[in-house]
């Protein structure tokens, strides 16, 4: 049992959806899964086990941000033993090409945090998708009719940078990074060290151009794509 999740042994399966908001965890629980059973409530941070088309599938929320991402993906892995994590979350548009509701594969991750390089002792480590499931993605995006916009993402600390400086994403704009969120990199990069598969798929909930959003409760409940995409990646 581990420390911030304390679900039992067995409770939890190996292929783990990942939202930020534990009530979007809840909302694919009860909206996708089948006999679905919550196996932890531990700080809100909502859990849950079910099935979908007979497969079992777990959904655990993780909060916002890489240092609270991780506590998660550390214990799934190291005290669960789940072999494919997939963040299931939103982002925010950089790029013209990039719209409202679109959703995004993210197949490697850029990042501002310090972790990583904290890691690498300042070196640059890129951090990137498993290619099994890029590919599982593709094939299953064209298959259900979901438009992927596949690339590079942003992985920042910063939600709120401060409009009296520089514009902070014209670099990666730049660049062509697709998108920004807040927990990609560490998922990762957490996954290349213990060999398990992982993947980001988003949906842009916002756009840094436009100035275009969607409000908390379509966040919350209603990005369907992405979900049903990820749910088909269940071995």
């Amino acid at each position: 049992m581990s420390i911030h999740i304390g679900a039992n042994q067995g409770g939890i399966s190996d292929f783990v959806l990942l939202p930020g908001d534990p009530l979007r965890a809840k909302f694919i629980a009860e909206t996708f899964l089948e006999n679905a059973v919550c196996y932890s409530e531990i700080r809100g941070m909502l859990g849950f086990t079910g099935t979908y088309k007979g497969k079992r599938i777990s959904v655990q929320g993780t909060g916002m941000g890489l240092p609270s991402h991780l506590i998660y993906v550390n214990e799934l892995i190291n005290d669960y033993g789940v072999k494919t994590l997939i963040r299931v979350g939103t982002c925010g548009g950089l790029i013209e090409e990039v719209n409202v509701r679109d959703v995004v594969m993210g197949i490697s991750a850029s990042t501002d945090s310090a972790i990583i390089s904290r890691t690498f002792s300042g070196m640059t480590y890129a951090p990137t998708a498993s290619y099994k499931l890029i590919l599982k993605a593709a094939k299953a995006a064209e298959t259900l009719g979901v438009s992927l916009k596949a690339g590079n993402v942003l992985s920042s600390d910063v939600f709120y940078n401060d409009p009296e400086l520089p514009d902070a994403y014209a670099i990666w704009r730049k660049y062509g990074s697709l998108a920004v969120e807040m927990e990609s990199a560490g998922l990762f990069m957490m996954a290349s060290k213990y060999h398990v598969d992982a993947l980001a798929l988003l949906t842009v909930s916002d756009h840094l151009i436009s100035g275009e959003h969607c409000s908390a409760e379509e966040r919350q409940s209603s990005f369907v794509d992405m979900i049903h995409l990820a749910l088909e990646l269940a071995e």
